[in-house]
């Protein structure tokens, strides 16, 4: 390992912080040693290589996420602006046990989902693969997980195997 694990985000740091400040000698010093500390940092949170093996896949999974995005904002808008489903209107916690196992993937679902107005990634147990997502309206669980482990899943598992 080398003494400076990330030279360019080091630099950087220090450029960026010297930019925001007053440039004296106690600025220099403290600007490197900020520096030194980001880039050490950021070598811990890089992440594995990506490996995609079907570019083609992406196409579709985006058309998907777009489609369910757009689809999503009309629901929510609809929920809150006209109160449609008025008090039975229910948020509520599904819990759906994940196949996907590739870092990568795991982290595009989390951003597809987040991403999608009414959702949100709770927690993903490592334990079990067992993914926690919170739903604005919740009519059934079982549709969660239906659209998760056949929409997305399946596509991620062929793009990020």
């Amino acid at each position: 390992m080398t003494m400076v694990p990330h030279p360019l985000v080091s630099v950087l740091i220090a450029v960026l912080w010297l930019i925001l400040t007053s440039v004296t000698p106690g600025q220099i010093v403290l600007a490197v040693l900020v520096g030194l500390v980001a880039g050490a940092a950021f070598g811990k949170l890089t992440a594995e290589r990506v490996r995609v093996r079907r570019p083609g896949l992406m196409l579709l999974l985006a058309g998907r996420v777009f489609i369910d995005i757009i689809r999503s904002n009309y629901q929510v808008a609809g929920l809150i602006l006209t109160d449609a489903r008025g008090r039975r209107r229910r948020s509520g916690f599904v819990r759906i046990t994940l196949d996907l196992t590739n870092r990568n993937a795991l982290a595009m679902l989390a951003i597809i989902i987040t991403s999608t107005p009414g959702t949100a990634w709770i927690e993903l147990d490592p334990d079990d693969n067992g993914l926690l997502l919170h739903v604005f309206d919740l009519k059934d669980d079982q549709d969660w997980s239906r659209i998760i482990k056949t929409r997305y899943e399946p596509l991620l598992m062929e793009i990020f195997r």
